[in-house]
Parts: structure tokens; sequence; C-alpha cells
């Protein structure tokens, strides 16, 4: 049977995904339950169920954020575009990106570094307690870890860098001053991740902030 209601096609999705979890054994927390299963639904790679690190309370953190109107910074335009913008209207958040700013763009070739670097210093001059998210750019993820360092406070960073180069130590840095620091994080282990799964990993804390599935 070929189901075509939007609402049905994701509850069905979600129900499968629950199926084949149990029956490989796996049994996620509930605090951290949405965000997992958004992550498998948005790349159909159940991997994310044993791959994603919640530091304690990270979904709560970045649920509460939300709801006292922390903004999003993502270092993906198309992540940006998968964030449900009609949910944060209830708390009045900004979300933003600045990888195609002329500015970001000019200070990274004076610097010789890359955009994604400079607009996490240029997001956290505007929101130093915003929630991060990194789908892309290790080296967005790693600056993030330096600024934490040397006293950044963000509500939550979500690193789910996806390749092959500076991405699993990206990941294992962040995870690591993260935890040092205080600061929620989750992070997807390993070489996985992309904007989609940011985008969905958000999703699911926005979701939940506004009082819907």
């Amino acid at each position: 049977m070929i189901i075509k209601n939007p609402a049905k096609i994701e509850e069905t999705s979600m129900q499968i995904i629950g199926s084949e979890l149990s029956e490989m054994g796996i049994t996620i927390p509930e605090e951290n339950r949405a965000a997992v299963f958004r992550a498998i639904h948005a790349s159909a790679d159940l991997d994310y169920a044993t791959n994603l690190v919640f530091t304690d309370g990270a979904v709560r953190a970045g649920v509460e954020a939300l709801k006292k109107g922390a903004a999003i910074i993502t270092d993906t335009n198309m992540m940006l575009s998968g964030v449900h913008k009609k949910s944060l209207e209830r708390y009045g958040n900004d979300a933003v990106c600045y990888m195609s700013d002329p500015e970001v763009a000019a200070k990274a070739k004076e610097l010789d570094t890359t955009r994604a670097e400079v607009s996490m210093i240029t997001a956290a001059s505007k929101y130093p307690e915003g929630i991060y998210a990194v789908g892309n750019a290790p080296t967005a993820l790693l600056k993030l870890a330096d600024m934490i360092e040397d006293g950044m406070r963000p509500s939550l960073v979500v690193g789910v860098p996806v390749g092959f180069v500076n991405i699993i130590e990206s990941k294992d840095r962040a995870l690591e001053v993260c935890r040092q620091n205080g600061v929620p994080a989750i992070i997807a282990c390993g070489r996985k991740g992309g904007s989609s799964v940011g985008a969905a990993i958000l999703n699911a804390l926005i979701y939940e902030a506004a009082g819907r599935e």
C-alpha cells in the first residue's frame, strides 16, 4: 500500500525506526529519543542510534534555551533552510547563517582561513549564548571549541560535520571541550553527519519547545 498523507508517512517512518531499533536491542533514553529518531529519519541510517553522543541534559538545555529566545546559528544555509521557522515564532528566536555574508568572505580571505571559521567568530560577537549547529565544516566546530576554552558559553553545540578531513578530530575536540567547560553538546561521532542531520536534531528541539511532536 502506498501512503501519500505526509503526516502518516512520518508516523509510519517513526514506527519502522522504533521497530528496527527494538529488533537490534537498542533502547534510546526518552529525553534523546526525538533527536535520535529524527536524525535517523533524515538519513535512513540507524547508526545514529549509537553514534550520537549527548552530554548530560543536552536536550533539556537546548529546549529551555529556545524557550528563552536563544538564537540558532548554523554553518550552512542548507541547514538553515531545513530549520522549521514557523515553530520558532512562538519564542521569537533568530535563526541565522553568516556563510554568505560578504564581510565574512572578505575577512576569511584576509586571514587566509575558512569562511566557516569566520562565520562562527561573527556569530559569537552577536549571539554568544546561542545554539550553534555545525553540519558541514570541521573548522567551524574547531573554532567553537577554541572560543569555549576562551570563555564563550553557548546554550548548546550540535556538532555533526560530515566528511573525511578533520572530521573526527573536530568532533572529539568539541566533545572534550564542551564536557570540560559544562557546555551542553550533541555530537555525531565518526565521519557521518551533514546539514540534513543537523536540521533534524534542531527541529526535534524546536518542536519540543513549541509543544508539538
